[in-house]
């Protein structure tokens, strides 16, 4: 492997002479590679070989403004798989269901996500999922050991999206108020200590919460 990557050649089995070859590699982790080289679980010289160009994709958590969007575009390929002898399949989600989903943190990033989509889709009888069957397929396995539980213990080592977590609060409060007030926006513009209706309209829009 480190010759390939290096030289750009190996050698196959039952060969005495070297081939080139002309290959890209693109490996994936959710790991910390950095930290793990410092602690001994991967080979150093491999690490340095591998990371040439490095991208790195935030956790769905970081990610506020692509949530909604993520959701929606979900949904349109269960719609269209579910879709049979030409019939077509168009379930939705309600307002509240999707702001149950924009308040989870998802920690299984987006295999969790269309996979709680599924099972909500499988167990809705209704045209639109509604609220109660989204909390049901959402599952919560509680945070995994060594996973920080708040949002104010996260690691800064690597950089932190401040705005992301400010969305990530402000979501929560918002769809929660709104949940208490049972929709009705004077009310959960007292709850959140908001100066007026319209600032609450405003915050709603910002950060993609329906009513």
């Amino acid at each position: 492997m480190l010759r390939a990557l290096q030289e750009g050649e190996i050698v196959r089995v039952g060969d005495s002479a070297p081939r080139k070859v002309d290959v890209r590699i693109i490996a994936a982790t959710n790991r910390s590679l950095t930290k793990e080289v410092a602690v001994g679980n991967f080979r150093e010289d491999l690490f340095f070989r591998l990371a040439v160009a490095i991208l790195k994709l935030p956790p769905i958590r970081e990610r506020s403004g692509d949530l909604s969007l993520l959701i929606d575009r979900l949904m349109s390929r269960i719609n269209s798989e579910a879709a049979k002898d030409g019939k077509p399949f168009n379930k939705k989600i309600s307002a509240s269901a999707k702001n149950i989903m924009l308040e989870h943190v998802w920690p299984g990033n987006v295999r969790e996500l269309q996979n709680t989509l599924y099972r909500a889709t499988v167990s809705s009888d209704e045209e639109a999922i509604s609220a109660a069957t989204m909390k049901d397929s959402i599952l919560d396995l509680g945070p995994a050991e060594g996973q920080h539980d708040t949002i104010l213990d996260r690691p800064i080592e690597e950089g932190v999206d401040l705005q992301g977590l400010i969305a990530e609060v402000a979501r929560h409060y918002l769809s929660r108020a709104l949940s208490a007030a049972h929709g009705n926006k004077a009310q959960a513009t007292r709850i959140l200590g908001l100066p007026n209706y319209q600032t609450l309209t405003n915050w709603m829009k910002r950060y993609g919460i329906s009513n």
